[in-house]
């Protein structure tokens, strides 16, 4: 039987630092949940910001009556209407909104594994 030290080494087996293959490995995992993380951001921006579109367009189509009067005819009111109806849809987003995110989420990371996998058949020069 080998001989084991105090610290659950083999005593005589000197552990250096990892392979280059191996740390190559650890960043490409961190690469993965770093984009990751970035295709879910931006698909939810994405449909917040369409439904914030949407809601706008709603609101000024169906928010006032036709021939009604303009008594609060303010300068800054569509501004601030325009900012409720993007807080609106990035409410909406945050709460599960409408699908679209999981819609464009799934195709981006089925774009971004086609990439990984043509990049893995691809030689290419290792340079360290």
């Amino acid at each position: 039987m080998a001989n084991v030290s105090a610290f659950g080494g083999i005593s005589g087996v000197v552990i250096g630092p990892l392979s280059s293959s191996a740390s190559q490995v650890i960043r490409q995992a961190a690469s993965v949940a770093t984009e990751n993380s970035k295709i879910e951001k931006s698909a939810k921006d994405f449909e917040s910001i369409l439904l914030g579109s949407w809601l706008q367009q709603a609101e000024q189509s169906f928010g006032s009556v036709p021939g009604g009067d303009d008594d609060d005819a303010d300068a800054g009111k569509d501004q601030f209407q325009g900012m409720a109806m993007q807080s609106l849809g990035t409410s909406m987003t945050a709460s599960g909104g409408i699908g679209i995110a999981k819609m464009i989420s799934k195709q981006l990371h089925k774009a971004d594994d086609a990439r990984v996998a043509i990049a893995a058949k691809t030689p290419h020069a290792h340079t360290e």
